[in-house]
């Protein structure tokens, strides 16, 4: 397995433009995929991705194009920023164009709202023959653009190749740390988006910071219990890409779950907003949750909430209603 040779980023969107300039850093050839022509001209012309990251200068270190299989042409790396819900249409665009053993790492974080799927586990249904990974965790794109200082979790099936891609992927300011525990990164990544939505709601109810720490503790131990009986193992959960995630994500509205959340407690309008993948992982994931028998109340509150079944007030009485237990 060479790790040598182009890294592509596939996404032009906050993200996605912003792992294509910290791989820029490496020293790499990368290019980047978008489908907005709008972005990519914007990127190329100006180095800006004006519509997802604002002024931010853009490292110019790398290309942008619409061609995808130009993109992953020669590419020893792929990265896959895109929307959680929408891997399972990359993978067959990608079919025809990537070649076998490519190194594709998935970098989005959810779970698919339809077959219950994680990012890896779609991928390995559509593309048998690639190399799998996953990164997540505490990163806001914008500190990443910067080149601010940002630790986050490689995962792989196999330590030795998560080893390898984290030495590739990391530079002086873009820590990578190797795990074999692929299912438990990705959940992390997942699970940590529905609790930001919760505290965001409680952040927008003005109910305090006590209030806010509780539900971070007790949705903490609901994403332990989900992850374990799911195959990820514990402590996983308490490394970057569960614990070190959910404090960023729940740190305030440059999250677009926590905003989403606030939004949701304050009745403002939800289309004019960010996708929030947590909305859609927070549905999915108590459906898993009751299938499996895990007791799961904050995310299934936030699944009631989302589907207009309950108010966000409503919610937080019922959870304030739970019977007195041992913790």
């Amino acid at each position: 397995m060479t790790m040598d040779g182009k890294i592509a980023v596939l996404g032009s969107g906050a993200w996605g433009t912003a792992l294509a300039c910290v791989m820029s850093r490496t020293g790499s050839p990368v290019s980047l995929w978008g489908r907005d022509d709008g972005v990519v001209a914007d990127i190329m012309q100006n180095r800006r991705n004006s519509k997802y990251l604002g002024d931010i200068a853009l490292d110019s270190g790398f290309v942008a194009s619409g061609d995808l299989a130009a993109v992953v042409h020669d590419a020893s790396v792929v990265l896959l920023a895109v929307p959680a819900q929408t891997v399972h249409a990359m993978a067959d665009r990608l079919k025809p164009v990537l070649a076998d053993q490519t190194t594709l790492v998935c970098c989005a974080k959810g779970i698919d709202r339809e077959s219950g799927l994680l990012p890896a586990e779609i991928l390995e249904n559509g593309l048998p023959g690639a190399r799998l990974a996953a990164l997540s965790g505490p990163s806001f794109a914008s500190d990443v653009a910067r080149g601010l200082p940002t630790a986050i979790t490689l995962a792989a099936w196999d330590l030795q190749q998560a080893n390898a891609l984290s030495a590739k992927l990391s530079s002086a300011h873009f820590r990578c740390y190797a795990s074999d525990d692929l299912r438990g990164v990705e959940l992390g990544g997942a699970l940590k988006n529905v609790l930001a939505l919760a505290v965001g709601a409680v952040r927008g109810m003005k109910l305090g910071a006590s209030a806010e720490a509780a539900l971070v503790a007790r949705g903490f131990a609901e994403m332990m219990r989900l992850s374990r009986a799911m195959g990820g193992r514990p402590e996983t959960l308490t490394g970057l890409s569960g614990l070190g995630d959910l404090v960023l994500t729940c740190s305030g509205p440059q999250s677009r779950n926590f905003a989403y959340g606030m939004a949701m407690a304050t009745g403002a309008d939800l289309s004019s907003l960010p996708l929030a993948e947590g909305a859609f992982t927070a549905r999915i994931a108590s459906t898993i949750a009751n299938r499996e028998n895990i007791t799961m109340p904050v995310t299934q509150a936030v699944a009631d909430v989302i589907d207009g079944r309950i108010t966000a007030q409503q919610a937080v009485m019922s959870l304030l209603e739970r019977p007195l237990k041992p913790e």
